[in-house]
């Protein structure tokens, strides 16, 4: 009997969640085939170059999924589903005041965290649970309504969970186990039949449609699963070419001629799905929903907190001549703020501080360098050190929320009287039953590893200011 490891369930994990949301919504798969024909085509165009931040095999197969859940108690237990996976909680985000519309959730994501592992297969999930007793989006009625409501569903049934514990203690399960693993985990994400209690689910969809999709149903779902492409500007155009309505932009950095930083992302507007509806008279009748939608998204680099710094005053400046001139287009705009501010090359970036690098060790370059402890910027000016990117695994607040409020019908409510709940990365590592991790401390310890194997490399001592000016800058 065969055994089948933790990146190996993740990998099929993730190709039967893909089967099931093409089945369940069309337009996903000619998404994939749009993206699949644009990462070639630039493959094609750009050469090695276009395998700078991942192999066209990780890129083509490569997934991120979304979604959303209503309790602590379903959050916790739906990470111990994707620990079966290899797949850890990383990061957090708090969508709640990210946009303009009412989106009344936290989120964290789960993935892969070690380099090898994610080279093998880098599905995540991104995952929201709804701020429940945030009292700007429920009363203390609905609060305990919803509370009630979330006790009573099972998302996650014994076996799957007691199926996902082993795995994930013994690293992998044997094949007979590990296909009921899969076959139980791909059907809790599934989309359900049973009908929408009518007046409870327009009642949440007042609030929110977010909170709506959340807590307005007996289950939870797919809500999308996004291809990474290697040109989004393609990818858009290409998908209008075929006649599907895409949001308004592009989320995340411009198009510039610099270095590719952090993530943009796109989707396609949210289709409407025929769904049946139990009235306040106990007919079930047909209606139309509109919550689930096609996002994809193209990845650059790992900007360091001193990197986020930038990046967070330039979007700021965005705004603040969108705010000054109603007829400035944002791409124009971001664009001249990116050229202002961001340096055009990865070498800079690495020098300054900016972003996270691995380095390659150029021994035959050492010859001008001074003797004595060097600084990485004095090894990157000499070309001793060759910075190569580390790729940005994560997500963007603003962004994800407003992919999420492109495809809102309404604005929702939210009474800003009210104080806001507090939820932090300290409070959703409680919720999930095990450390969510900070997603800087994980490409810093990468960066690290690689200056330490650098400095052995050449022989150096690289003064410790030097790989210290990457995050504190």
């Amino acid at each position: 009997m065969s055994f089948q490891s933790l990146w190996e369930l993740r990998a099929a994990f993730a190709r039967r969640l893909s089967t099931m949301y093409g089945t369940e919504v069309p337009a996903y798969n000619t998404l994939v085939e749009v993206s699949t024909e644009v990462n070639q085509e630039h493959l094609r165009r750009h050469g090695a170059d276009a395998e700078r931040l991942g192999s066209i095999g990780r890129v083509t197969a490569e997934r991120h999924g979304a979604i959303r859940v209503g309790s602590e108690r379903e959050m916790s237990q739906v990470a111990r589903v994707f620990a079966a996976f290899g797949m850890h909680p990383v990061g957090f985000y708090d969508l709640r005041d990210a946009a303009s519309s009412a989106v009344p959730v936290v989120s964290t994501a789960f993935r892969p965290i070690d380099a090898d592992e994610l080279a093998r297969n880098p599905f995540r999930v991104f995952t929201s649970m709804l701020a429940v007793e945030d009292p700007r989006f429920f009363d203390a009625e609905l609060q305990r309504e919803l509370v009630d409501f979330f006790a009573r569903r099972e998302l996650f049934g014994p076996e799957l969970l007691e199926l996902a514990d082993r795995a994930a203690a013994a690293g992998g399960l044997p094949d007979a186990e590990a296909n009921r693993l899969l076959e139980l985990a791909t059907g809790a994400f599934e989309l359900s039949a049973e009908p929408v209690d009518h007046d409870w689910y327009r009642r949440l969809e007042a609030i929110s449609a977010v909170a709506s999709d959340i807590g307005g149903v007996a289950s939870t779902h797919i809500n999308h699963l996004t291809p990474r492409v290697l040109d989004i500007d393609a990818l858009y155009a290409g998908m209008e070419a075929c006649g599907i309505t895409m949001i308004d932009e592009i989320q995340g950095p411009p198009r510039w001629d610099g270095p590719d930083v952090l993530l943009r992302q796109t989707s396609f507007k949210a289709l409407g799905e025929k769904r049946m509806f139990r009235h306040a008279d106990g007919s079930v009748k047909p209606g139309e929903l509109r919550v689930r939608f096609g996002e994809v998204e193209a990845r650059g680099i790992a900007l360091t907190p001193a990197g986020r710094d930038v990046y967070d005053r330039m979007v700021a400046e965005v705004d603040a001549r969108l705010a000054a001139n109603a007829d400035t287009v944002r791409q124009d705009a971001a664009r001249a703020v990116w050229e202002e501010n961001l340096p055009r090359t990865e070498a800079e970036l690495a020098a300054q501080g900016l972003a996270f690098f691995t380095f390659t060790a150029r021994p035959e370059a050492l010859a001008g360098t001074p003797a004595g402890p060097v600084t990485l910027a004095e090894l990157i000016a000499s070309g001793a050190a060759v910075p190569e990117p580390i790729v940005y695994e994560d997500f963007l607040p603003r962004s994800a929320a407003g992919i999420f409020q492109s495809n809102l019908t309404d604005e929702g409510s939210k009474n800003d009287a009210e104080q806001a709940a507090a939820y932090d990365i300290d409070r959703m590592s409680t919720i999930v039953g095990r450390e969510v991790l900070d997603p800087n401390g994980l490409y810093q310890a990468q960066q690290d590893a690689s200056v330490a194997e650098l400095a052995k490399a050449l022989g150096v001592e690289i003064t410790p200011a030097a790989s210290a000016a990457i995050s504190s800058r």
